[in-house]
């Protein structure tokens, strides 16, 4: 490969890194070319993007970042990868979760880059399943504000005409 080409694949994995920094290093080495078109497929469907990378390019694209935590990654830089980005964190771990469940050994995880931390090993797939998105997370603190506002209602709206009274009770049984 020349140097132009090798200069242009790094350049490539960085803007799709500023783009997507979430990513998962996997290993697909062994699927047919059917299986990798299932792969793909499903991948594209859950708004993964999938490329198959040489590790030297990988490193030396990710030697860039500030963030420490990502050397981590380097580690597991060996033999076949293909690497998966993705806006939303948990999407390519519940994917290898669904494969594995189907009895499938691939893709298999390697590690993952996600929210600024590195998790190594095909052990932390569990874990990262488990990571929230931005959107839940939202959703989650939105429900916790407004649940003291439902409770005042609720009190408001059982009291019936003794409204400030009901509210005055609720609120000195509540301490």
């Amino acid at each position: 490969m020349k140097k132009e080409d090798k200069a242009q694949i790094i350049e490539l994995i960085s803007a799709q890194y500023q783009q997507t920094p979430n990513f998962y290093i996997v290993d697909i080495a062994g699927l047919n070319a059917e299986q990798t078109s299932k792969l793909r497929r499903d991948c594209f469907e859950k708004e993964i993007k999938l490329a198959v990378v040489k590790n030297t390019l990988l490193k030396k694209a990710l030697e860039n970042v500030e963030n420490d935590e990502i050397k981590n990654i380097f580690t597991i830089l060996e033999g076949p990868t293909a690497i998966m980005f993705t806006e939303t964190p948990n999407t390519p771990a519940k994917l290898i979760k669904k494969y594995n469940k189907e009895g499938k050994e691939k893709p298999a995880l390697k590690g993952a880059y996600v929210q600024e931390c590195a998790f190594v090993g095909a052990d932390k797939l569990t874990e990262l399943c488990n990571i929230k998105s931005k959107e839940e997370l939202i959703g989650e603190i939105v429900t916790l504000l407004q649940s003291p506002a439902r409770n005042v209602i609720s009190a408001l709206q059982n009291a019936g005409e003794k409204k400030i009274a009901g509210l005055v009770k609720t609120l000195s049984e509540k301490e």
